[in-house]
C-alpha cells in the first residue's frame, strides 16, 4: 500500500513539474536554463526535477514531448466535437493556433537551435500534415469539400505551418502566429469548401 501511494505521489509530482516546465519553456525558451536555474525558477529541488528525467537535455525533450502530446489530445477533442466534415478542418487549424499561442519567439528560436528539440517539433509538424490530409480526405468523401489531392494539401499546409513556427511568415506579414494560423484556416477551408448549389 505504502509503495503504491509513494509511486502515485511521485507520478503526480512529475506531471505537475512537466506542466510547469512546459509553461516556462513556452514563455522563455529552454536553452538558457541549467538544472539549477530550473529548480530555482520552479522553487523545487534538483532531485524533484530528476523525477522528470535524468539530465537537462532529457528534461527538455521529455517536457516537449509531453506538451506536444497534450496539445494533440486537446486539439483532437475539439475536432471530434465538430460534426461537420468541412468545419472540422477549420477547427483543427484554429485549435493548433490556440495551442501555439503561448509560445514565445525565444521558444521557437531554441527549437530551431537545438537539433534534438527541433526533431520533436518536426515530428509534430509531420503529424499535423497527416492529420490535415485525413481531414481533407474525410471532407471530400463526405461531399463537404471539393475533390482535391489531400497529400498535396497536407504538404502545402505543413510548409506554411513550418514557416509560421519558424517566424518567417510573421516576418513577412507582420501577423502573430495565432493570426497566421487563422488566415491559413481561412485560405485552406475557403478554397476547399464546395459552394452551395
Amino acid at each position: 500500500m505504502g509503495t503504491t501511494d509513494s509511486l502515485e505521489r511521485a507520478e503526480r509530482r512529475r506531471a505537475e513539474l512537466l506542466g510547469r516546465l512546459a509553461d516556462l519553456f513556452l514563455a522563455e525558451g529552454f536553452l538558457g536554463f541549467g538544472v539549477g536555474d530550473l529548480a530555482a525558477r520552479l522553487r523545487c529541488s534538483r532531485s524533484s526535477l530528476y523525477l522528470v528525467a535524468g539530465s537537462k537535455q532529457e528534461i527538455v525533450l521529455v517536457t516537449l514531448r509531453a506538451w506536444f502530446r497534450g496539445a494533440a489530445e486537446r486539439i483532437q477533442r475539439r475536432v471530434l466535437a465538430e460534426p461537420d466534415p468541412a468545419t472540422r478542418l477549420r477547427t483543427y487549424l484554429l485549435a493548433v493556433s490556440d495551442e501555439l499561442a503561448p509560445a514565445s519567439p525565444a521558444f521557437y528560436a531554441d527549437l530551431l537551435a537545438h537539433p534534438p528539440a527541433g526533431e520533436v517539433y518536426e515530428e509534430n509538424t509531420r503529424y499535423a500534415a497527416r492529420r490535415v490530409r485525413a481531414l481533407v480526405d474525410a471532407g471530400v468523401e463526405a461531399g463537404a469539400l471539393r475533390p482535391v489531392d489531400a497529400v498535396f494539401v497536407g504538404a502545402a499546409v505543413a510548409e506554411v505551418m513550418t514557416g509560421i513556427q519558424a517566424g518567417r511568415v510573421g516576418a513577412a506579414t507582420g501577423l502573430s502566429d495565432a493570426e497566421a494560423y487563422r488566415s491559413l484556416a481561412d485560405v485552406v477551408v475557403g478554397g476547399l469548401v464546395r459552394p452551395p448549389t
